[in-house]
């Protein structure tokens, strides 16, 4: 499976591609940044955000995005920018046919670091050993791209397998809902 990672942002847009299945160790296939100038009109923001998520998948032919599901955050603008840019990105897969995962900031620091709370240099630290680089991505939004790219090849067969079940289940009772009932 190969997962584009998606860290949202208007100035700094983390991306990060990897590729594996879980129970197996993964491997990094790309890792960067889309930047965009602060002092940039926001269309022309989110039109270099979108040019360069797309370069990304021509260049990495993800199967699947993950990205940040936007929170609430004291900062009203920084939100509202960084659930712009996650837009973004969800169209660029949408217009492509890629299946798209929103994952919160505590999911993916859980699964890459085994708790919901930690920091950034412990986020980054695991990211570099679990896919055994030198050092840790930067800046950390890099390094929070790669993570999410992780945590989706981690969960998406749980998930998958849940989401079955609920279709399975779903199918066995509605038979059982309507059997007895006259139009």
């Amino acid at each position: 499976m190969r997962v584009l990672g998606v860290d949202p942002g208007l100035t700094r847009c983390g991306v990060g591609v990897v590729e594996g299945v879980a129970g197996r160790p993964l491997t990094m296939v790309g890792v960067g940044v889309v930047r965009t100038p602060a002092d940039a009109e926001l269309s022309h923001r989110l039109l270099a955000v979108e040019q360069g998520l797309e370069q990304w998948l021509d260049e990495h032919r993800p199967e699947f995005v993950a990205v940040e599901r936007v929170f609430s955050q004291h900062n009203v603008s920084t939100v509202m920018g960084t659930a712009q840019a996650s837009a973004v990105a969800m169209l660029c897969a949408a217009r492509r046919g890629i299946p798209v995962a929103l994952h919160t900031p505590s999911e993916v620091k859980a699964a890459v670091t085994g708790t919901g709370r930690a920091d950034k240099a412990q986020v980054g630290a695991m990211v570099t050993r679990l896919l055994r680089l030198s050092a840790p991505p930067k800046p950390a939004d890099a390094a929070d791209a790669l993570a999410l790219a992780i945590c989706h090849i981690w969960r998406a067969p749980a998930q998958n397998r849940l989401q079955q079940a609920v279709a399975e289940h779903t199918a066995r009772r509605t038979p059982q809902a309507t059997k007895g009932r006259t139009a």
